[in-house]
């Protein structure tokens, strides 16, 4: 029965391969180039040049050809792969034996049911996990210097665009650590078990996407801020926080690159507050040590009149817990899922 799987799923193996060894090899080769750029932009800096150093790496890489379209392109590859798995592994797993009836081959030759998709769930399932992980594997390793040059600029700010997004971030947090895993082993049971149901393979494929692109959304919308117990602090009122009457903050004093859960400006009397106090939206010059003015910003107006930003947020610790939580609920999904695709294809009748 394993040979008979391996038989079967080899065309989808061979692409797959194929695809991860292409990756490794683009990887490989700009990969050494990008950490000798780094180390030469970041050698000898102390302090707080470092983040400066760093962000002038970054803005230098961002018109470096061909670093920004592999940075996004290995990105994307990572995170439509689970999707990509789910669609054309899982949904014609059991849905395409369905149609065209070639099951019937399989049970009569002295393998039951349970067996039969043991065997084809059990070993596509885990390719799908290794050839996504790998795909995050090798391309934490490329992106490495990034990531480090990244983290570097947070303390001084004025980051790229293309690079402004934390560890915390959708897309990035999606792409990376073990939370890929969990994804492909999600789609691909997902898919199997829409091909159960609707017998199938074609519907089983749009319900697939329909379904995985939902939960992608759901995930860090509406679950992932409720995984791990946030921390909560008070800080002075940024001046970065008064662009256009936003007081919501956007950095945590001593925790670099933090996820901010939620912000809050408060009054001296410890209220919320939305909009700038009248006050401090044109506010007076202040009076030097000498007698003579100089302006002050609406920060440092709201700062003097006692109004601080209380803050929720994730610090950077509880990053591999909220990755392993994450990856946990996916895999227990994922073995729901496959449970209900041996409780269906238990039930039809030959």
């Amino acid at each position: 029965m394993i040979r008979f799987t391996w038989l079967q799923f080899r065309m989808q193996a061979t692409v797959a391969l194929a695809a991860l060894a292409a990756l490794a090899v683009v990887l490989a080769i700009t990969g050494p180039h990008l950490a000798s750029l780094y180390a030469s932009a970041i050698s000898g800096c102390h302090g707080g040049t470092c983040a400066n150093a760093a962000n002038t790496f970054l803005s230098r890489l961002t018109t470096t050809s061909p670093y920004p379209t592999v940075y996004v392109l290995s990105i994307g590859l990572i995170l439509v792969a689970p999707a990509i798995i789910g669609i054309f592994w899982g949904a014609p797993l059991i849905a395409r034996e369905l149609e065209t009836r070639t099951f019937n081959l399989a049970w009569t030759q002295g393998v039951t049911r349970t067996q039969w998709l043991a065997v084809k769930l059990t070993l596509t399932c885990l390719a799908a996990m290794a050839v996504t992980e790998a795909l995050s594997l090798i391309y934490d390793w490329w992106a490495n210097p990034i990531s480090k040059a990244i983290h570097l600029g947070i303390d001084g700010g004025g980051l790229p665009k293309m690079f402004s997004e934390g560890q915390f971030s959708s897309v990035i947090f999606a792409s990376h650590g073990i939370a890929p895993l969990g994804y492909a082993a999600f789609a691909f049971t997902l898919g199997t078990a829409a091909g159960a149901l609707t017998r199938r393979a074609l519907p089983a494929m749009a319900i697939t996407l329909a379904l995985f692109a939902a939960a992608q959304l759901a995930m860090p919308l509406w679950v992932r801020p409720h995984l791990v117990p946030p921390s909560h602090t008070t800080a002075a009122i940024a001046a970065a926080d008064l662009v256009y009457a936003d007081l919501s903050a956007d950095v945590v004093p001593g925790h670099t690159g933090a996820w901010i859960l939620s912000s809050q400006a408060l009054n001296p009397a410890g209220q919320p507050v939305s909009t700038i106090p009248a006050a401090c939206v044109s506010p007076p010059a202040a009076t030097g040590a000498k007698g003579g003015t100089s302006a002050i910003t609406p920060a440092q107006c709201m700062q003097k009149r006692g109004y601080r930003e209380a803050i929720s947020y994730v610090p950077t610790s509880r990053y591999w817990a909220l990755q392993w939580t994450e990856t946990a609920i996916f895999l227990v999904l994922a073995l729901a899922l496959a449970g209900f695709s041996f409780w269906r294809l238990g039930r039809r009748r030959t």
